[in-house]
């Protein structure tokens, strides 16, 4: 329904259900629009963001991460100082060897001169085993054994390697080992004195032996146990990763334990009266002193006590509260309607002046506010104590919302009032008929109250998702104040003078509708922003007669 001028959409007859899709401005339409630019610049900005971003370390992983990293340290060491050992200890054993082959060279070569004599005998499988004379120059090539082959024959060095033997000498002293890189491999060579004969004329002259060592087996040596110490720590840390994860997720379980219970009370309602939180408390075990999770156990059940009694103290304040209020709203009734009545007969049966008139008619106008206030707090008091309704019955609330359409287009003619239904059927609810009566019309007296003329207030009613009933007030008002947004349903709050208008309001209509909403089993909720807020009502539908 609408006041629209002529062109707008048709107005529907009182009582009669009818569909129509929610306007451009509806709460749907608006909240997700809202809701969408609001929510536009965050996510156009920030993909990079959050794809990069990382979630929290847990202690678990920051303890195990400790402990492999501790270990992999260690064994970085341990592995390393076992190298550096093994390998001056058998570079010093190859250094042996090459000290003895030189001194067994040099007892055997001193009878040869020629290159084509027999190589000398008892020298090791590849060991390079040569003379050089006074001017720098082979007295004979080197021989050395071929380990590769099957009959270990006596075979001579090649050309290019016997020219890099004799540079490795050159300036070498005596008795000191060098590395060479041979063609057939690597080598540890040394040089030793001998006198050489010539068994031609029978001189003899001053020389030098060249001996060579293979240093293949002590890298292989080195190689095999580089290959299991890395083998052996890799293995080491798998199970230590596995065994130390089970052991630590042991040790933290505790700390779950406390943990849960934290939560468990995070997630309580506090803001209620009736929150037990007596038997919400860390278990003795967990909470004994003397260890970590012990002291936070126990500091935990600390605050807990602490809590409990701050609400037990609060809760006994709201009572006292609440039965004054009901008390002195009960012994209010009577004087007031003794004033009231008073001021009738006085009117009736006294000629009073104009200033006379004036002042008994805003005694009668203050009076009946008075008793407004009366009868509200009285009804917030039966709602407070859970008394029942009286006589529930079937409530259409498609009729008494588009009836209250049809009152506030005629009394509130400064605003557009329109009804709109998204159900095929009749909306029925369970329930007291007045009190349902007075949530719609509180709803809609305040979009009228606290928006400025002009201001289109739109009334829905449809189905939620899940089947219930769903009534939205509407407004294209100034919007709530963000800090007021979590206070509208208090008791005697009143908004700031941009959105509270003109009128006086005593600040316990929406603590009304909150009240009976939830008797009735249903909740309510506010979104608002400048140009679009909307109050949500889902209350639960009355069964279907068999």
């Amino acid at each position: 329904m609408t006041s629209e001028p002529q062109g707008t959409e048709p107005r529907p007859v009182p009582g009669q259900p009818l569909r129509v899709d929610p306007p451009a401005g509806s709460a749907d339409t608006a909240a997700s629009t809202s809701q969408s630019s609001a929510a536009a610049p965050e996510h156009a900005s920030s993909p990079r963001k959050r794809q990069g971003k990382r979630g929290p370390i847990t202690l678990k992983t920051r303890l195990v991460g400790l402990v492999l990293s501790l270990l992999l340290l260690g064994s970085f060491v341990i592995s390393a100082s076992t190298h550096a050992t093994m390998s001056a200890r058998l570079n010093g054993q190859l250094q042996d060897d090459l000290r003895t082959a030189s001194d067994r060279a040099g007892a055997q070569i001193n009878n040869f001169i020629t290159s084509d004599r027999p190589a000398p005998s008892g020298v090791p499988a590849g060991t390079i085993t040569g003379a050089i004379t006074h001017d720098g120059s082979y007295a004979f090539l080197p021989l050395y054994q071929d380990p590769g082959s099957a009959d270990v024959s006596i075979v001579t060095l090649s050309d290019a390697d016997a020219r890099k033997l004799l540079a490795a000498t050159s300036g070498l002293d005596r008795g000191q080992p060098r590395k060479v890189e041979l063609g057939i491999g690597n080598y540890l060579i040394m040089t030793g004195d001998i006198k050489l004969k010539d068994q031609t004329n029978g001189s003899v002259s001053q020389g030098r032996t060249v001996v060579a060592v293979p240093t293949a087996t002590m890298t292989r040596t080195l190689a095999t146990l580089d290959l299991s110490m890395a083998l052996i720590c890799l293995g080491g840390t798998i199970v230590v990763g596995a065994v130390g994860s089970l052991l630590i997720t042991r040790a933290l379980r505790p700390l779950a334990r406390v943990s849960a219970v934290a939560s468990t009370v995070a997630a309580q309602p506090l803001e209620r009266l009736d929150v037990e939180l007596s038997s919400v408390r860390v278990t003795p075990h967990d909470s004994e002193p003397g260890t970590e999770v012990g002291n936070v156990g126990q500091a935990l059940n600390n605050l807990l006590d602490n809590v409990d009694g701050a609400l037990e103290v609060r809760a006994a304040a709201e009572e006292r509260m609440r039965r004054f209020a009901a008390d002195a709203s009960h012994e209010l009734r009577t004087p007031l309607a003794a004033v009231q009545g008073y001021s009738e007969l006085l009117s009736a049966t006294e000629s009073l002046s104009d200033d006379g008139e004036r002042s008994l008619g805003r005694v009668r106008e203050q009076t009946k506010r008075m008793a407004e206030l009366v009868e509200s707090l009285l009804l917030l008091s039966r709602l407070d104590n859970k008394q029942p309704t009286s006589n529930p019955e079937d409530v259409d609330l498609t009729r008494l919302a588009c009836d209250l359409c049809l009152d506030f287009e005629v009394a509130a003619t400064d605003h557009t009032w329109e009804f709109v239904s998204t159900s095929d059927e009749p909306v029925v609810v369970r329930g007291d008929e007045n009190q349902i009566h007075r949530v719609v019309q509180n709803l809609m007296s305040n979009a009228r109250k606290h928006t400025s003329e002009g201001t289109r207030v739109t009334v829905t009613v449809g189905h939620t998702p899940s089947g219930g009933a769903q009534l939205k007030v509407h407004d294209t008002g100034e919007g709530i104040a963000e800090d007021f947004k979590d206070k509208v349903f208090d008791r005697f709050a009143r908004a700031d003078a941009a959105r509270s208008g003109a009128t006086p309001t005593t600040g316990l209509g929406l603590a009304i509708v909150k009240a009976i909403v939830e008797s009735h089993g249903g909740t309510i909720r506010v979104d608002s922003q400048p140009g679009d807020t909307t109050f949500t009502v889902e209350l639960p539908q009355a069964p279907v007669a068999a």
